[in-house]
């Protein structure tokens, strides 16, 4: 049977940025689809990040720094269960849905450190896999159209429903949903095993990224560098 058929788990943060180096988790979820779509179980967790959340970030998934402080758990705990979870998960051979892994398996992978906790890298013996990023696949099948590539232009793009966009809960089922239309759409895709697909996406991205670098240095800024590892970005020291 073909992944997209399966059982399938979404993982989705917000945070107080866009920097894996430096920003904090505020919220997280991890949810399981069944393969009629059904939504199997879920575990979600709202975090005190331990820092000012950024009214910038705020706007965006809705939590403060006085309610974060006010109802989330500490964040080493948290940090902690996430990335058990997520482990869990991983070992388990239940490919991975992550909307832009690169970031938010960086994030956690940071986060990991700060708190002296093992990562999810160091929890499962190798890089996290099998991981289904549909930000990657969807450059990869379709490269030359047109248009944004966040969550709710490919919900748009592929008729998924997206209530309550930039909530992780919500952001984590239709990333899972927007995946399952991908393999129905993009045969080739939905025919490779979930580890031959993380390989595929392993080189997708790193075309991508030099691709967007070639672009950034002929047309704005000469020296650009774009990451190029996917899911997860090294640690620098």
């Amino acid at each position: 049977m073909s992944w997209h058929r399966g059982t399938l788990v979404g993982f989705d943060l917000e945070t107080t940025g866009t920097d894996v180096e430096s920003d904090r988790i505020v919220t997280a979820a991890l949810v399981r689809l069944d393969p009629d779509g059904t939504v199997a179980g879920q575990r979600t967790w709202l975090l005190d990040p331990g820092v000012v959340i950024p009214e910038q970030a705020s706007a965006i998934h809705g939590i403060g720094t006085d309610h974060a402080r006010k109802h989330g758990t500490r964040a080493a705990s948290a940090v902690e269960e996430i990335a058990h979870a997520v482990a869990e998960v991983l070992r388990s051979d239940v490919p991975l849905v992550v909307m832009n892994a690169r970031y938010d398996l960086s994030l956690l992978d940071r986060e990991c450190r700060r708190y002296g906790l093992p990562s999810v890298e160091e929890r499962v013996g190798g890089a996290p896999s099998p991981v289904i990023d549909p930000l990657v696949i969807d450059k990869h099948v379709d490269k030359y159209r047109r248009g944004k590539r966040a969550l709710q232009a490919l919900c748009d793009h592929y008729g998924v429903t997206l209530d309550g966009a930039h909530d992780a809960t919500a952001d984590a089922v239709a990333a899972v949903r927007v995946v399952r239309r991908m393999g129905e759409r993009h045969r080739p895709v939905s025919a490779l095993p979930p580890e031959e697909l993380h390989a595929l996406q392993v080189r997708a991205a790193a075309e991508q990224s030099a691709s967007l670098q070639a672009y950034l240095r002929r047309t704005s800024d000469p020296a650009a560098v774009v990451e190029s590892a996917w899911p997860l970005i090294p640690r620098s020291g």
